[in-house]
């Protein structure tokens, strides 16, 4: 065995476009972003016109429900098929060091494409590569649509690693400035910066492999995380995009038998991160509630019972910072509506994390309220506007400590799902590499 095989990934070919694409227009967010805003990708759909783009190869998840969701999709593979043979991409195996500039911060990661062979997404799967939330089945069968017959991948991937030592980086930003700069722009809608630089030399590939083989190595794994002897390790921990690499997962299981163990759909293309970057902050991801039958406190109420404190505050900001001061057994997160502002405490709580509690709730309430519409929101200012709307309700979340994630994931399976993301909407990874799959 291999020691790529060993660890569970491959070396892409990976496409990138050609000199004279406008790059600017090119690189697009992640397709299940700005959900809520369908202004933000009408906005991104008047800048980039008909331009050579991601956006065409992509469909951005605000407009699942709307109609015409068949010739959209047909859309986007047309597109892709288009770019091929129109000579927009050039190819290259290797690696590519991604940086990602956003305010004061950078970023650093790897492109390089996952064995799927490694990978389950299920709670209590022992493999190398693992899923850190909940994944919900219902949301893959759109996905599959869209990505079934096209010829494309374009990653918003982010896959994590814990090399607390920076072992696998080291070597590569050593010589950050002798590789060849393979993109260097400013990214659309005030999103930061994006440079890409070619690892295409055997010896610093290798030196990769070997510091994550070394990151996997069962002695040292039980080690780290001071784990009982039965425990297999993890060595990638989903940070975004867990339901499009679940689909990739679906639909190689589907074709497997067909196509045989070489087949490119057998790898998906991803950004590997250390989880240590110490740009890298994990971010809460807040929930937002449309047309709410009634009270959504008194729903509360009776489900918590005893167990729920209510403290209002007149001061919204007042309110979130001291949620996100909160230090206590206790769980605390903010209620937002028309009505005012609460501070909720939930005593003896059931879960480990204040997402857990409130999920737990809000699967139920939806369940029992079918009308009553849930999105997912990164940053408190989305929030604070929707929220306070007639018919909404927002629930403010504080974050979660990054550095539990792993042993978290390990010893518990995956989290509640939505509990964490790698910074906010506009940090999220843009479309830029593209690799084959069929």
């Amino acid at each position: 065995m291999t020691i790529k095989e060993q660890i569970g990934i491959e070396i892409p070919e990976i496409l990138l476009p050609v000199e004279g694409i406008d790059l600017s227009k090119w690189a697009v967010i992640a397709c299940d972003q700005f959900t809520s805003q369908p202004d933000y990708w009408q906005q991104v759909a008047d800048l980039v016109g008909e331009s050579p783009s991601t956006l065409h190869m992509i469909l951005p998840e605000v407009w699942l429900e709307d109609e015409g969701l068949d010739e959209r999709i047909q859309h986007t593979q047309d597109a892709m098929r288009a770019y091929l043979s129109e000579g927009i991409f050039k190819a290259f195996k290797g690696l590519v060091l991604v940086e990602r500039t956003v305010g004061e911060r950078t970023r650093q990661g790897l492109m390089i494409a996952l064995d799927l062979e490694a990978y389950d997404y299920n709670k209590g799967s022992q493999t190398l590569i693992r899923a850190t939330e909940g994944t919900i089945l219902e949301r893959i069968p759109p996905r599959i649509r869209i990505r079934k017959d096209a010829p494309l991948e374009l990653p918003h991937i982010l896959v994590l690693y814990d090399d607390p030592h920076h072992s696998v980086l080291s070597n590569v930003l050593a010589h950050k400035e002798n590789l060849p700069v393979c993109y260097d722009f400013e990214l659309m809608m005030g999103s930061g910066h994006l440079t890409g630089r070619l690892v295409e030399d055997p010896a610093m590939i290798e030196q990769v492999l070997s510091a994550l083989a070394g990151l996997a190595d069962p002695q040292a794994f039980e080690d780290k995380y001071h784990l009982p002897a039965n425990q297999r390790p993890l060595l990638f921990a989903m940070g975004d995009g867990n339901h499009s690499l679940a689909t990739a997962k679906a639909i190689w299981e589907e074709i497997k038998p067909q196509v045989g163990m070489q087949h490119p759909a057998r790898y998906a293309l991803v950004e590997i991160e250390n989880l240590h970057d110490p740009a890298l902050e994990f971010e809460p991801i807040h929930r937002l509630l449309f047309n709410l039958p009634g009270n959504i406190k008194e729903a509360l109420q009776a489900w918590f019972g005893k167990r729920i404190i209510f403290n209002k505050i007149d001061n919204l900001d007042e309110l979130l910072q001291e949620v996100d001061s909160m230090a206590s057994l206790h769980h605390h997160f903010a209620l937002i509506t028309t009505d005012g502002f609460e501070h909720i405490e939930i005593k003896q709580p059931d879960c480990n994390l204040p997402v857990g509690s409130l999920q737990a709730f809000l699967d139920a309430y939806l369940k029992e309220n079918r009308q009553v519409k849930i999105d997912y929101v990164h940053g408190s200012d989305v929030l604070k506007r929707l929220a306070t709307q007639p018919g909404n309700a927002g629930f403010y979340l504080p974050a979660m400590d990054k550095k539990v994630l792993f042993k978290t994931v390990i010893l518990d399976g995956a989290l509640p799902r939505k509990t964490f993301s790698m910074g906010e909407a506009h940090e999220k990874r843009f479309y830029m590499e593209c690799r084959k799959i069929r």
